[in-house]
């Protein structure tokens, strides 16, 4: 054939695999896939189909490794086996029945039930947080458990780093948990791994990406949690990364970025449930079952009396359950608020269903708040978030901007005077369904007044954002809006 010949037939190959790809494309991105989600995913391979084929090949599929999946449910047969038949609220007659149909639905989907008699103390001071755990550490007399998105050795964390240390000497067993992909992005990385070798820390990567020792899965599917768990008594979790406040990132010190978190330290016997996440995530990772040395049953952790005692239920969320446990948390709160709805995220990129329940909050008449940061240090996530201040603003939401060089990392929601959660999951679709997420749903006056204080301290801080000012944004910031809450969709 002449070389025109050779050309007409290779487009016409070209030609047959793009509207192969199309077709076959039609058949199974939709299948067991969110409408929106599926409908990014066409775009993008009907208008780059060779691209965008590539990627969903890469990112398309949200299931874990069929090993990691098995030893997940495992541990989560375990958790719902021995949680079965015990019952640690002191007073099931005094919850409002939504409240009792939100702990119903949890512990159904997790298999953690709620529990009477605990304590928690927020805290949000960053280099205090992060004290405040070492000082802990410093007690730990059997085990002390560690899990974090980001784990870095610097000047910020040396004094927990030492802590760690010195409860091994003293012949604590002393385990963390960081995810691979995130910790290992830290210029810092490897200082860490050889500092955590040093002091006798054992010590394992989450959801590791090493395809030549045969592990692999979808790159973005992280471990987002952050929990610190000492001889099964006491616990810290919430927004704060092991890690300096600006990420130990060049980037965000020439930026002067700062990250703003919360924290909250709990006694009681919710600990023991803080401690059964961190032990599914070990054994999840390892294969190895934690034994009940490296665990205080709830039932013996002793409990909080009086007006100040909190009902407590941890709930892990993320892409090895079956459902998106804390999207439907959140949405059933939202839902079930009376009174005011305040929601704290440093990257709001809700669902259809999200939009809706806040939004229909305001027009039941509810005070709903939403706190978000001014700038953003994702660009393609803040673009995202901004397009939705709009159908906020017109119902009513109220939106502040905390300032920068400040971003606010800190992740809670408050409903009412008495119900509130705090934890690692943002209001996002990667929080919902990607990524390994960790909340603790409270319920305690003090505790949300408590949170009131925190939010106060936003508001003073930061401004308010009105949908006058909205109007005149320019009409190419708006457009990049609209393109990275498209793209937030490809999940």
């Amino acid at each position: 054939m002449s070389g025109g010949e050779w050309t007409a037939v290779i487009g016409g190959i070209a030609i047959l695999l793009d509207w192969i790809i199309r077709i076959v494309a039609l058949v199974i991105i939709p299948r067991d896939r969110k409408p929106t989600a599926a409908m990014a995913w066409l775009l993008a391979i009907f208008l780059i189909p060779f691209v965008g084929i590539v990627l969903y090949l890469l990112i398309g599929n949200i299931r874990l490794p069929k090993q990691r999946m098995a030893r997940q449910q495992a541990a989560d047969r375990m958790i719902a086996e021995r949680a079965a038949g015990v019952d640690l609220v002191a007073d099931h007659d005094a919850w409002p029945d939504w409240f009792a149909s939100t702990v119903a639905q949890n512990t159904r989907l997790t298999g953690l039930p709620v529990t009477s008699g605990n304590r928690a103390r927020l805290i949000d001071d960053y280099q205090g947080s992060i004290d405040a755990m070492a000082a802990d550490v410093a007690t730990a007399t059997r085990f002390v458990h560690v899990e974090f998105f980001i784990v870095a050795f610097d000047d910020t964390t040396r004094d927990f780093f030492a802590a760690m240390e010195a409860a091994v000497r003293r012949g604590v067993k002393v385990r963390l948990l960081m995810d691979h992909i995130a910790s290992g992005k830290v210029p810092l990385h490897k200082a860490t791994v050889a500092e955590l070798d040093r002091i006798g820390v054992e010590w394992h990567y989450l959801l590791p990406v090493r395809p030549f020792k045969g592990q692999w899965q979808r790159p973005d599917l992280r471990n987002h949690r952050k929990i610190v768990v000492v001889d099964g008594v006491v616990g810290h979790m919430g927004s704060q990364n092991l890690i300096d406040r600006t990420y130990d990132s060049p980037k965000n010190v020439k930026r002067g970025l700062m990250w703003q978190e919360l924290v909250a330290r709990v006694t009681g016997p919710a600990v023991a449930e803080l401690n059964a996440v961190f032990r599914s995530d070990w054994y999840a990772e390892t294969g190895e079952v934690l034994g009940e040395e490296w665990n205080t049953p709830a039932t013996a952790i002793p409990v909080a009396t009086g007006p100040d005692a909190l009902d407590c239920q941890v709930v892990p969320s993320g892409p090895a359950f079956e459902s998106e446990n804390n999207l439907r948390q959140f949405l059933t709160l939202v839902n079930s608020a009376q009174e005011r709805v305040i929601i704290t995220s440093p990257y709001f990129v809700p669902d259809e269903a999200m939009v809706y329940a806040i939004t229909s909050a305001k027009l039941r008449g509810l005070d709903v708040q939403l706190f978000v940061s001014e700038i953003g240090d994702q660009g393609g996530v803040w673009h995202a978030q901004r397009s939705y201040y709009r159908a906020l603003l017109t119902a009513g939401v109220r939106i502040f901007l905390y300032p920068g060089p400040y971003i606010l990392h800190a992740k809670h929601l408050s409903i009412d005077d008495d119900v509130a959660v705090i934890g690692s999951s943002n209001m996002d679709i990667r929080s919902f369904a990607l990524n390994f997420e960790v909340t603790l749903l409270v319920r305690g006056a003090s505790f949300v007044a408590d949170m009131r204080e925190v939010e106060a301290k936003y508001r003073e801080l930061g401004r308010e954002l009105t949908l006058e000012e909205w109007e005149r944004e320019p009409a190419s910031a708006t457009f990049l809006d609209g393109i990275a809450r498209l793209t937030s969709a490809l999940q």
